[in-house]
C-alpha cells in the first residue's frame, strides 16, 4: 500500500523497467534551470555540468522506479548523488572566505550526519514513501548537505578538515555497516517487492548496506588523507 502513493510510481517488474524514466515536468524545469544558471556563474563548466548531469540521471531515470522495489537502489541514488554529483558540483561552486572557516566545516559535517542517519532510519524512511513532499525534503536535506560538506572539505587542507573527513568516513561506513550487518529486514515499503528481483528483503538490505559502507568509507577517507598529504607538504617546506 505504501508503494502505490510514492513519489516515483508504483513497484515495477523486471521486463518494464527500462520504460520507466521519470518525466515529472517540474523535476526537468528545475534541474535543467539549476544546472544552466550554475554553468553561466562558474569558470568550472564542465564539472558544474558533469555534477548536474549525473543528478539528472539519478532522478529521472529508471532508477527513481527501482528504488520504490528495493533498498539497494535507494542506496544506489542516494550514493550517486552524494558521492559523484555532490563533489563536482561542489568543486564549481564560487570560493567563498566562509568556506575556509572551521565553522563552516563543522556546521556542513554536522549537517550531513543528521541527514544521511535520520533519512535511513527506518520510520522516516518509510515515510518518504507515503509522501511526495517529504521525499523531496529528504533529497534536499541530503544532496544539499553533501554539496556544503564537499565545498568547504575540497577547500580546506589543515587538521581540522583531516578530522572532519575521517568523521564523514567513519559515519557513513557505521551506517553502511549497521544497515549490512543487521539481522532483520527494517525497512517496510521494500517487504513484498523485492522477490521480483531474486533477492528476499534481508539480502536486498544487505547490498544496499555495503553500498553505502564501501565506497562512501573510502571516499571520504580519501579526503582526510588528501589533508593529511597537504599538511605533509607544507611540514617538509617549512623543514626545507
Amino acid at each position: 500500500m505504501a508503494q502505490a502513493t510514492a513519489y516515483c510510481g508504483t513497484p515495477p517488474l523486471p521486463g518494464e523497467l527500462a520504460a520507466r524514466f521519470n518525466l515529472d515536468p517540474i523535476l526537468i524545469t528545475a534541474l535543467l534551470a539549476i544546472g544552466a544558471l550554475h554553468i553561466v556563474r562558474t569558470r568550472r563548466v564542465a564539472s558544474a555540468a558533469t555534477g548536474w548531469a549525473i543528478a539528472a540521471v539519478a532522478f529521472v531515470s529508471p532508477l527513481c522506479a527501482l528504488s520504490v522495489s528495493l533498498f539497494a537502489a535507494r542506496i544506489a541514488q542516494h550514493m550517486i548523488l552524494l558521492l559523484l554529483a555532490a563533489p563536482l558540483i561542489a568543486i564549481a561552486l564560487p570560493d567563498r572566505p566562509a568556506m575556509r572557516r572551521p565553522a563552516a566545516l563543522w556546521g556542513a559535517s554536522v549537517a550531513f550526519l543528521i541527514a544521511l542517519w535520520f533519512w535511513h532510519m527506518p520510520a522516516p524512511y518509510e515515510a518518504t514513501f507515503r509522501s511526495a513532499a517529504l521525499y523531496w525534503l529528504m533529497h534536499l536535506s541530503l544532496f544539499g548537505s553533501g554539496i556544503w560538506l564537499w565545498a568547504v572539505l575540497l577547500r580546506q587542507h589543515g587538521p581540522q578538515a583531516l578530522a572532519a573527513g575521517v568523521v564523514a568516513s567513519v559515519q557513513m561506513g557505521l551506517l553502511g555497516a549497521v544497515i549490512a550487518l543487521a539481522s532483520w529486514p527494517m525497512y517496510r515499503p521494500h517487504y513484498a517487492t523485492t522477490e521480483a528481483w531474486g533477492l528476499t528483503p534481508l539480502a536486498d538490505q544487505q547490498l544496499g548496506g555495503v553500498l553505502m559502507w564501501v565506497p562512501g568509507c573510502l571516499l571520504f577517507l580519501w579526503v582526510a588523507l588528501r589533508s593529511l598529504a597537504a599538511m605533509w607538504r607544507a611540514m617538509d617546506e617549512a623543514a626545507a
